[in-house]
């Protein structure tokens, strides 16, 4: 008798689409790796055909963490269906904002002011910085180096430091808001800023002498998980992962939005597709993030942070206790929310592991008639069993971390 808890039952005939005729023949083993292993980066089941230690065939089985939100956001007006994107990739809190902002920005054409525009850059740089650093400490950690995995998570600190200090909290901020941010950024946020920009150089510097050059390191990731860019291609593969494979596909450069291309960065590649080369791509984007911070920083515009039409955007605070009319504005749209011109839009963000896409579509009422993300572990997390075919299980491990996958990005 099954319980709540059982997994699903394979029967025969599904099986033999997924192993070799050897696994059947009891020749070699089938083996679960999850949805509970560490080393899976989060509720990510494995089906592994293995020979010995030699991986035969890897079949991903997602969708333990699914927590139909998308279908839920379409149940909420489009401010209060905000709150739902910090829960999609939630290492990627402030881009997920961003992407979802740009959506509603365009089906209601308001525009963004400067000040918010370079808030927004800084934002979501910060945030890729922390992503990367806890992808850093953990696929660090998969191939046995403990002490980077602790000094990268004493820097992330210091960024989340940053995020409740201009929101509130250290994750979930919700802090982009269509039509500008929630609001503008205290005093002590520059000095915070620039104590990043000022100690992270020689942070990073630590993390490669720790490393890139370290014969263990290397043993464990030259030439493993090897992936050509048109296997990439192929696959929709995107973000660093893409680049670690010879493209220099970066939204920030190709299809430029909240003024990226306004700042002077460059897209760092590899071309060997290896775990290697994965490594070294996000290590040097750890730096143009920091080129980007700082540019924005000092060319921060004064002027507001939002949008002027109340229609769309609530009033200041300030205006309730004084202004009728800005009271009203403010109760209607936390209460029945805007409406929205029918229509459908696609916008997309570069999120720290690749494209991050989201589709609207209205039916003209105050809720979001369909949402749909585009999201780049989905499509990142299928190459796993190309490129882990005749390689160990501890190759596996160091492959699964080079991915960076994030399963809340995937389950949705």
């Amino acid at each position: 008798m099954s319980t709540p808890y059982a997994l699903p039952e394979v029967t025969l005939d599904e099986i033999k689409h997924l192993v070799s005729q050897r696994a059947l023949d009891g020749e070699t083993v089938l083996l679960n790796m999850g949805p509970q292993h560490p080393s899976t980066h989060g509720v990510l089941r494995l089906l592994l055909e293995l020979d010995g230690e030699t991986v035969v065939t890897c079949v991903p089985d997602i969708g333990f963490l699914h927590t139909g939100i998308e279908k839920n956001m379409e149940a909420k007006t489009y401010l209060k269906a905000e709150v739902m994107t910090d829960r999609l990739d939630y290492l990627n809190t402030v881009g997920n904002n961003l992407a979802y902002c740009l959506a509603v920005e365009k089906m209601i054409e308001v525009e963004i002011p400067p000040r918010a525009q370079a808030i927004r850059v800084i934002l979501a740089e910060l945030q890729r910085l922390a992503s990367h650093l806890v992808w850093l400490g953990t696929s660090a950690l998969d191939v046995a180096a403990m002490s980077v995995f602790l000094y990268a998570f004493r820097e992330r600190e210091i960024i989340l430091d940053v995020l409740e200090l201009v929101s509130g909290q250290r994750m979930m901020t919700t802090f982009i808001r269509p039509g500008g941010i929630w609001r503008d950024v205290p005093v002590e946020f520059d000095d915070a800023v620039r104590n990043i920009l000022n100690t992270f150089p020689k942070r990073i510097d630590e993390y490669e002498d720790l490393l890139t050059k370290n014969p263990l390191f290397l043993d464990r990731t030259l030439g493993i998980g090897k992936m050509s860019l048109e296997e990439a291609l192929s696959y929709g593969v995107t973000g660093s992962t893409l680049r670690g494979s010879g493209s220099d596909w970066d939204l920030r450069k190709k299809r430029p939005y909240s003024g990226y291309e306004q700042y002077d960065f460059e897209v760092p590649v590899a071309t060997e597709g290896d775990v290697y080369a994965r490594y070294l791509v996000r290590i040097r984007e750890m730096r143009e993030s920091l080129k980007i911070i700082e540019q924005a920083l000092d060319k921060l515009p004064l002027g507001p942070v939002n949008s002027n039409d109340h229609k769309f955007v609530p009033p200041p605070r300030s205006e309730l206790g004084t202004s009728m009319e800005a009271l009203i504005h403010h109760f209607k749209l936390w209460t029945e929310g805007f409406d929205v011109p029918k229509g459908s839009v696609y916008a997309a963000v570069e999120s720290p592991r690749g494209e991050l896409g989201v589709f609207l579509e209205s039916d003209g009422g105050p809720k979001p008639y369909r949402v749909h993300w585009r999201t780049p572990s989905f499509n990142n997390l299928e190459v796993l069993p190309l490129m882990a075919e005749g390689l160990l299980v501890a190759d596996l491990v160091a492959i699964i971390g080079s991915v960076d996958i994030v399963l809340g990005d995937v389950d949705r």
